[in-house]
């Protein structure tokens, strides 16, 4: 579940009409009902701590959050640039068809059970979620910054372009454990163990996902990336990681009719991931900067305000304590372009430390 794509093309139906969420998930194994409110896990299990849930809809009460209708434009932005390069013949899918597809599992099921078809019958790695480009500039990036922070340097956030050059070397990297969740076909984490990265684990709630990635580290060879079916709202790993990736997940997640509250179950799950001192590096074509940094200080005051109503912090110590999550720096190179008298991007990476 590492990005958001349109509908698979089907030259019968495309011609038609759009594509509808019925089209694509109605089968009885496909069920909705089967993977409604409390996510069901490739364990056989859902979620089983209602005061998680409890705690998550008072969180989403109390403060202003976004609707899952709200994160569609990064997805109709990607859908006009497929147009662009793939032909103005493909239809668009209906808006809100997609927004309840994408935010649940047996979408991603039968997405990655074509691709593995796909795969096997023409040895095709499927399609590489907000680009090649994107994927590349993320791996680079985030070794640039693990190697700083490695040999104890911190970008200059302010304006990193003026920063001292730091010497890079892999060796820094090879004692760095990173987990990427919602891995989807694997290949982010094919790119970072060529930037000299070595433990290495893909995780999605996708079996054929992990089918999908298995089979290419396979074919081209990568031995040192382990993949493992987990659900990142309901994890069942007892580790902990240096260094977490999410290349669209938190995207997906937030296209599920309950995405709102999935997202703050969200942060509570990725910061029992991270170690102390580890980073959490986001992509997203859905949230902008300051919004990921905002949702990300929404948690820190969340959680802050749990210690001290257990009475786990007192005030005093409250204020000695750094919240969870620290903004680090993001990528600064991606394309922009103007809208309304501002500058953005169509995709966001942020890097945040686990303090």
């Amino acid at each position: 579940m590492t990005g958001i794509r349109s509908p698979p093309e089907d030259s019968d139906v495309s011609q038609a009409r759009p594509p509808t969420a019925a089209d694509l998930i109605s089968d009885d194994d496909r069920s909705v009902a089967a993977d409604s409110w409390s996510i069901k896990s490739d364990y056989g299990s859902t979620l089983d701590d209602d005061q998680r849930h409890a705690d998550a809809a008072e969180a989403l009460s109390a403060g202003t959050f976004r609707a899952a209708s709200d994160y569609r434009i990064g997805y109709e932005l990607i859908f006009e640039l497929s147009v662009l390069t793939e032909g103005s013949d493909k239809e668009e899918p209906d808006a809100e068809a997609v927004t309840s597809m994408l935010g649940f599992q047996s979408y991603w099921d039968a997405t990655y059970a074509d691709e593995l078809a796909n795969f096997h019958e023409h040895g095709h790695a499927g399609e590489v979620w907000f680009g090649a480009d994107v994927m590349e500039t993320v791996a680079s990036w985030t070794k640039r910054l693990c190697t700083d922070i490695s040999q104890g340097h911190l970008l200059n956030h302010a304006d990193d372009e003026k920063s001292e050059p730091v010497e890079q070397s892999d060796k820094d990297l090879t004692s760095w454990s990173v987990l990427d969740i919602g891995t989807g076909n694997g290949l982010l984490l094919q790119e970072l163990a060529k930037q000299g990265f070595s433990d290495l684990t893909g995780t999605d709630y996708s079996e054929g996902a992990i089918d999908l990635a298995r089979s290419l580290a396979d074919r081209d060879r990568v031995t040192n990336i382990k993949f493992l079916v987990d659900d990142v709202l309901e994890t069942k790993l007892e580790r902990k990681y240096q260094l977490v990736m999410d290349k669209g997940t938190l995207d997906a997640i937030g296209l599920h009719p309950d995405g709102p509250i999935k997202r703050i179950l969200y942060w509570d799950s990725v910061s029992r991931l991270v170690v102390p001192g580890g980073i959490l590096v986001l992509t997203s074509c859905n949230s902008t900067k300051d919004e990921l940094v905002q949702e990300a200080e929404n948690f820190n005051q969340r959680r802050v305000g749990a210690s001290q109503e257990t009475g786990t912090l007192g005030d005093q110590e409250a204020g000695r304590h750094p919240p969870p999550f620290r903004y680090l720096d993001h990528v600064r190179s991606y394309p922009t372009f103007m809208f309304g008298g501002s500058a953005g991007s169509r995709v966001t990476t942020v890097a945040f430390l686990r303090n």
